[in-house]
């Protein structure tokens, strides 16, 4: 029997699964996220929730809110806050370009995955605009619709 291919990009550490069902990702941009310590040992360890987390920009600064990394097992006095607001590391460009972006009505800017590039954590962030129940209703024929073109194609391959 063949092995599945994975459906997470190679380094993935955590994915925001409910980012992609409750927004509509309008652009992507990668950055580099601050940390301290242990928080890198726990990320490794898949200890992170992203769910709620949002990002903000403060005084030409962005900011990770609400991103959860459970403290380290090993870390003992060297742990840190687990909610405590983390920067990400962008130009005084992106921000600029995604400060008026984000300032249309309706935007935010939402980490949808945290990932190792070269032995440093990343952090993928999109532009999106919140989805109405019909649009995430339509999204869910589409792929409906998807899965059965997929069978029917293989039921014919089969023959």
């Amino acid at each position: 029997m063949a092995k599945k291919k994975p459906k997470t990009h190679p380094g993935t550490l955590i994915t925001n699964r409910q980012a992609r069902r409750n927004y509509e990702i309008l652009e992507t941009l990668e950055a580099g996220i601050e940390l301290r310590g242990t928080e890198v040992k726990s990320l490794r360890n898949q200890k992170a929730n992203m769910t709620d987390s949002f990002a903000r920009i403060d005084n030409g600064e962005i900011k990770l809110y609400n991103f959860h990394i459970s403290p380290y097992e090993q870390g003992n006095r060297f742990n840190h806050d687990p909610l405590r607001p983390r920067r990400l590391l962008l130009h005084k460009r992106e921000i600029a370009r995604l400060f008026i972006e984000s300032d249309r009505k309706g935007s935010s800017l939402i980490p949808l995955r945290l990932y190792l590039k070269q032995g440093r954590v990343k952090v993928e962030i999109g532009l999106c605009v919140g989805k109405r129940q019909f649009d995430k209703r339509e999204d869910i024929k589409k792929s409906e619709h998807n899965r059965e073109m997929a069978r029917e194609i293989s039921k014919i391959n089969r023959r």
